[in-house]
């Protein structure tokens, strides 16, 4: 059978998600191409890899030689000094974007996160045309990566689809999860809808498995096709039983980041 692409570059592979991507990305290409600051060596037999920094525009570009799409998931993960979000995030994720442009790659997957709309509150129920509110500086460089997404499409006929991603993990840990958590199975779904939608365009889709509370409108989407397929009722009463109720006046409680607005500036606590 015909897989739909050739080659797939894959970054962040060495990730939480990046290892779970890498059999969920199989099927749809002939090759691989495994990409992340740390080596990687239990290959399988469709998979190579490279390793290099994203802030490395010169490996960046030879990375994306003879692909057909990029699934961008590399750069800092959770809340960082501004230099290492400055390096690994925005002028990472730049490179990116110039390395497709410059090799004629016409589809990029982006990891983007819930932390791009953080400080937007549950009951607001957004959709995708709500405006940025970052909940820190990892969140602002979600919102440049998906305006650099934007004007890759309008101006270079690059498409994307950005995935807000909000809780990635094997389970739900606590009682913010049981509304935010997409299982690893439906973060591959979704990233293979992403790779074989007919046509993404820009598009912003939030990532999130199909649990009972639903904080967030996902209909301007539809188009990719993505049908979650998880839940977190097997887990509710568990995670529910071990975890005290939040205060509801809390602002982790009350906006869609969580934790994430609680924080402070980052380079405080390195200076400190």
């Amino acid at each position: 059978m015909t897989k739909p692409y050739d080659t797939i570059l894959l970054t962040g592979a060495a990730g939480r998600l990046g290892t779970q991507l890498r059999r969920g990305l199989a099927p749809l290409c002939n090759r691989l191409r495994l990409a992340d600051r740390v080596a990687i060596t239990d290959l399988a037999p469709n998979e190579e890899a490279l390793t290099f920094d994203l802030a490395d525009e010169a490996a960046v570009m030879a990375a994306a030689k003879d692909v057909q799409a990029i699934v961008h998931f590399g750069g800092a993960p959770l809340e960082r000094p501004w230099e290492e979000v400055l390096n690994a995030n925005i002028r990472g994720s730049y490179h990116i974007y110039e390395a497709a442009r410059k090799n004629g790659v016409r589809r990029v997957v982006y990891a983007s996160s819930v932390h791009a709309i953080g400080y937007h509150r549950l009951e607001d129920q957004i959709d995708a045309n709500a405006p940025h509110r970052p909940d820190g500086l990892y969140g602002l460089s979600k919102c440049f990566v998906e305006d650099l997404g934007r004007l890759y499409w309008d101006k270079f006929g690059i498409e994307t689809a950005a995935l807000r991603i909000f809780s990635s993990f094997p389970e739900p840990a606590d009682r913010r999860m049981l509304w935010s958590w997409l299982s690893f199975d439906d973060c591959n779904r979704l990233v293979s809808a992403a790779l074989t939608a007919p046509r993404v365009g820009f598009t912003v889709s939030f990532g999130m498995s199909d649990n009972r509370v639903k904080p967030v409108d996902n209909r301007l989407a539809a188009h990719l096709g993505y049908v979650p397929q998880d839940n977190t009722e097997p887990f509710r009463a568990g995670v529910e039983a071990k975890t005290p109720t939040p205060d509801p006046k809390a602002p982790a409680a009350q906006h869609l980041g969580g934790w994430f607005v609680d924080l402070g500036h980052p380079d405080d606590e390195v200076t400190a």
